[in-house]
């Protein structure tokens, strides 16, 4: 076996540890911060929670539908599921109308249609602008995907229109089709956003430019112009516009923690972000990092009612520290362990993990006897 070879595979299974770990608190983040037990329909629509696709009871072609954690593990167990992440103000559809030929085992009771329910072509298993399936099996070029915090789909880094920043986990970003849906918001991202780098070559962005100052100058102009008679003295949005910094009004816009609490509250502004549905913007509660922080907490408070846990209550301090430092040090050893197998090329047997943990045993064994005959 070459070095090289034993290089990728020590590599390989150092990657899969850490990965491992990223990838639970992950999922624990996303699925505590929903209820796993009981159907979400009776909250109705739900500020934030994981929602699922059937495709085996709504396949493509039909209407669109999403259920609840709790109704994915008890009503559509052994289905075909696409995982959706998180949407917002969504109400769960099991049993509806939609469901010909199921009913929901946890509230039957539901009405047909949940009529302030959004849906996109991610219920049917399809994302990005380029409208392909993930994992894509025909795309055999690695790219992160990266939710808009608006219409909430999917989009791969290389189809933003603009360069994805460092620290991306941190910030959120919004479509160019949302930015231009909704193009009070450019304003906002020439002073709060990270500052974009556009993907396309100058003559196409010269180009587009160009037709982009013809078009604000029949849309965009004029709004700025109903923002300054009808805003009020305190409006941020006006003291903004008024300062008139530029930026190249193309590609998705990436915003960085906290930008939200800096959007105008003004009367006039709260109309306008109502009327495009996007009131949620100005909403810190709303982002998808306060719902992994809820659920985050939720589950170290359900971890906290574990048996275990209360049998170390009643252990005093030192017992209780003794514990801890023996998991850490089997943990540590442990990853030595397979650390060795990955560095000589081997793969690591149930008989190698047997004689590891007879080999702790054993170590246990000597220390506490030795503990005990001590003086």
């Amino acid at each position: 076996m070459s070095d090289g070879q034993v290089e990728e595979q020590t590599v390989s299974l150092v990657d899969v540890l850490k990965e491992d770990e990223e990838l639970e608190e992950e999922a624990s983040a996303v699925l505590a911060g929903s209820d796993s037990d009981h159907c979400s329909y009776p909250q109705g629509y739900v500020k934030r929670q994981a929602v699922y696709a059937c495709h085996t009871c709504t396949p493509g072609g039909g209407e669109a539908a999403g259920v609840c954690l709790a109704c994915s593990y008890k009503c559509h167990e052994g289905h075909d599921l696409y995982e959706l992440y998180t949407k917002r103000n969504f109400r769960c559809d099991c049993g509806n109308r939609k469901f010909s030929e199921l009913q929901c085992k946890l509230s039957p009771e539901k009405d047909d249609v949940n009529h302030l329910n959004k849906y996109s072509h991610n219920f049917f298993g399809v994302y990005c602008t380029c409208n392909r399936p993930y994992p894509d099996p025909d795309d055999q070029v690695e790219d992160e995907m990266i939710q808009c915090v608006v219409c909430e789909d999917w989009l791969h880094g290389r189809h933003l229109g603009s360069e994805v920043p460092d620290c991306v986990e941190l910030q959120e970003m919004i479509c160019e089709s949302c930015m231009t849906k909704n193009s009070f918001l450019w304003t906002y991202a020439a002073h709060l956003a990270v500052p974009g780098v556009d993907l396309k070559q100058e003559a196409e962005a010269d180009e587009s430019n160009t037709k982009k100052e013809e078009k604000d100058d029949d849309v965009i102009e004029p709004s700025c112009k109903r923002s300054r008679e009808e805003a009020g003295p305190n409006c941020k949005l006006k003291e903004l516009q008024a300062i008139d910094q530029k930026r190249v009004q193309s590609g998705a816009v990436f915003w960085p923690s906290g930008w939200r609490s800096k959007l105008c509250s003004c009367n006039t502004c709260k109309e306008r972000m109502a009327a495009a549905g996007v009131s949620f913007l100005s909403d810190e509660s709303d982002t998808v990092l306060a719902y992994e922080n809820k659920g985050k907490n939720s589950e170290q408070t359900a971890r906290g009612n574990d048996p275990l846990m209360s049998a170390l209550d009643n252990l005093n301090r030192v017992q209780q520290l003794e514990i801890i430092h023996g998991y850490n040090d089997m943990k540590t050893e442990l990853k030595d362990f397979l650390q060795k197998f990955a560095a000589e090329g081997k793969v690591v047997t149930p008989e190698d993990i047997r004689q590891f943990f007879e080999q702790q045993q054993t170590r246990r064994r000597r220390v506490d006897a030795g503990n005990f005959f001590s003086p």
